[in-house]
């Protein structure tokens, strides 16, 4: 009489190389199957309260600000992993999980050799009530951005010209997306995101800061703005207004709005994409800034 033989197991202990002794992850099982599905589907991600982040600098710059990782993948297989990624795989505080070569290339959405790190973090909610800026503050508002790679960028740029925050407004594009977190290469775990439903609950915002002595004059862009950007003085507290990449600012924005400025253009092109006019507008703020610091010392 044949035995029956025992079920393969999907997840074992590492025995040797990096992560010995961790678990080990070779079969798409219903672990991998969830870190799968924070890759593309939004309300799994929201209910889980996870998301990926891949790419050596987004992971540097998540553990620097210490953002909370739940778990990092390490690939099992393959070329030898850097030095970088076997410091990694030896931190504290974190579960560390090895996964075959095949399956972190999945994960790792990139052609060529599969990353040799991924890690599982968990998503944060901050809140405007919660946001205490300097003087003179600077705060980016991205109206209803459809594209998650988009807001990574605005995020990215905001981050390199000194906001103290950016805010999602509306139905938008999520800034856990992985293309999102890609795009941001870090910035995303370096200054607040925070996304809220409505024009009202920022305009609130701005009331409270102005009620305690921190004043913001809303700043929208758009093409049609009656002042040309770099007339505008940017110098005190700005709120700056990005619309959507296709529709631009809604209507509730636009009625918001103190000042709308525009930003001169040349050749065939009737405007600039949403990243690259909030690109220009922070640039010219930080260049006024820059400025007046300079003729104040």
């Amino acid at each position: 009489m044949s035995r029956r033989q025992p079920a393969r197991r999907p997840a074992t202990k590492s025995r040797s190389g990096a992560g010995a002794g961790k678990l080990l992850v070779t079969t798409r099982n219903a672990r991998f199957q969830q870190w799968e599905s924070f890759l593309g589907n939004r309300t799994k991600r929201s209910r889980a309260g996870r998301f990926l982040i891949q790419g050596v600098r987004p992971i540097n710059v998540a553990l620097e600000h210490d953002w909370p990782i739940e778990a990092l993948l390490h690939r099992v297989g393959g070329p030898q992993l850097s030095e970088w990624a076997r410091e990694r795989t030896e931190l504290g505080g974190v579960e560390h999980v090895g996964v075959s070569a095949g399956l972190m290339a999945e994960l790792g959405e990139k052609d060529g050799t599969p990353p040799e790190l991924i890690a599982v973090a968990k998503t944060r909610h901050p809140r405007l009530r919660d946001l205490r800026p300097g003087e003179d503050p600077l705060v980016v508002v991205f109206d209803r951005p459809s594209s998650p790679g988009n807001l990574g960028t605005l995020i990215r740029t905001a981050n390199a010209f000194g906001a103290d925050a950016v805010v999602v407004v509306g139905h938008g594009a999520d800034p856990y997306d992985p293309q999102s977190v890609r795009a941001s290469t870090g910035s995303l775990f370096a200054l607040p995101v925070i996304t809220v439903s409505s024009v009202e609950e920022v305009l609130a915002m701005r009331d409270s800061l102005g009620e305690n002595g921190t004043e913001l004059t809303v700043v929208g862009t758009d093409e049609d703005g009656s002042v040309v950007i770099d007339d505008h003085d940017f110098t005190s507290g700005t709120l700056l207004v990005v619309g959507n990449e296709t529709r631009g600012m809604s209507a509730a924005w636009r009625q918001a709005c103190d000042v709308v400025v525009n930003i001169p253009m040349g050749g065939a092109a009737s405007s600039l994409g949403a990243p690259s006019a909030g690109a220009v507008g922070l640039y010219e703020i930080a260049r006024q800034r820059r400025r007046g610091a300079v003729r104040a010392t």
